[in-house]
């Protein structure tokens, strides 16, 4: 198949080799569509924030507008974050090392990846960098 994929059609299969023309074609369109929805709500909370940066008179209204800003824009920071790794992850589908794990060099596994297009780590590796954490945690 082509690097265009229907994302609404095409299911992934694992009947096929990993990673083959169909699996990156799927999560680049999966990634790229995932991109644009957080991009678009970006501008839809920026329009948002803009027309309600109006003066409250009342000083109530003023101090929960300031809440409610000051939460979108936490919410506005972690989808810049995760832009990033939406990036990253398409960099690795040009360099053909996405949908390998960083650690073991295994595939993490199509289930895996629907689920999470970002993932870097295999399930197995993840929960082992979890355990690890956890202990540097409690300690």
């Amino acid at each position: 198949m082509s690097e265009k994929i229907d994302l609404s059609t095409y299911v992934l299969s694992e009947d096929e080799e990993f990673m083959n023309a169909n699996h990156r074609a799927y999560f680049r369109a999966k990634l790229n569509a995932w991109k644009n929805d957080i991009l678009r709500e970006a501008r839809e909370t920026l329009d948002h924030l803009a027309e309600e940066s109006a003066n409250h008179p009342d000083l109530a209204d003023r101090a929960s507008s300031e809440t409610d800003r000051a939460i979108e824009l936490r919410a506005r920071d972690r989808q810049r974050k995760l832009i990033a790794k939406i990036d990253a992850a398409l960099q690795r589908l040009d360099e053909g090392t996405y949908g390998y794990c960083e650690e073991t060099g295994e595939p993490i596994g199509l289930k895996r990846l629907d689920a999470r297009p970002i993932a870097t780590l295999s399930i197995e590796a993840q929960e082992r960098h979890e355990r690890r954490e956890k202990v540097y945690r409690d300690e």
